[in-house]
């Protein structure tokens, strides 16, 4: 029986409170506690030009965490300033990917003290776009006390040196036979129909929904069938 787990990437004081307030009253209602990305200091400008900074945005936050959701360090200022994959090379753009180690390890610093600052001390770390490096954990490990990553195609949960890997298999609920499974959403660009095919999953599948906390964290390794899994799913990308 697999373990689901919900993502939800890209909150930051410049986001579509709308949907997000759609996203959190959907997972309310199924009880589903997700892992939420923060960007600690948003300077995309596909976000930051599209919505109104939101003042109240470190409070909503607050209310996450109290709530049972598990926050992330979703990169620093979530700028892609590389065409480098690194290590989970899912797309060709990264804010770390391919930067001298201590250029990153200046981002993992200044976006984990931001969020320290606002009372928020997250254990989990995923990249935008899903791309880092050596050097990137490297850095997380100097500069926080984060061990676990949200990232990586696997048929399981693993460690690999001082991190353990939760697997991101795909960007939207479905059937997949494998024992940890985690679903990647953007609220910003959700439409209807993925809120509405989201919800018809979760009214069918609640009872496999897990957080981070009751994930149990294996010692395993990779396998040659997660290496096989993550290269298929690669060429396909």
């Amino acid at each position: 029986m697999s373990n689901y787990i919900m993502r939800l990437d890209d909150a930051s004081d410049h986001m579509d409170i709308g949907k997000w307030q759609r996203m959190e009253s959907l997972l309310d209602r199924y009880e589903i506690k997700p892992i939420f990305g923060i960007i600690p200091e948003n300077r995309d400008e596909s976000l930051v030009s599209r919505y109104e900074e939101n003042p109240l945005f470190w409070q909503k936050v607050c209310e996450w965490v109290e709530k049972g959701w598990t926050p992330a360090m979703h990169g620093y200022q979530h700028c892609y300033v590389t065409e480098e994959g690194g290590i989970n090379p899912v797309n060709k753009r990264s804010e770390f990917a391919g930067l001298p180690y201590e250029e990153q390890a200046e981002k993992i610093r200044k976006g984990y003290k931001i969020l320290v600052e606002h009372n928020i001390n997250p254990g989990i770390f995923f990249a935008p776009s899903h791309t880092f490096d050596e050097n990137t954990l490297r850095a997380i490990k100097a500069e926080t006390p984060i061990r676990i990553i949200s990232d990586t195609v696997a048929w399981d949960v693993y460690k690999d040196g001082d991190f353990w890997f939760i697997p991101q298999q795909s960007g939207k609920v479905r059937s997949l036979p494998f024992r940890t499974v985690t679903f990647c959403y953007h609220p910003n660009t959700m439409e209807d129909k993925s809120f509405e095919v989201l919800e018809s999953f979760l009214k069918e599948n609640r009872i496999l929904f897990s957080t981070v906390a009751t994930i149990r964290l294996k010692d395993r390794s990779k396998s040659i069938w997660d290496n096989l899994l993550q290269r298929i799913y690669l060429a396909r990308h």
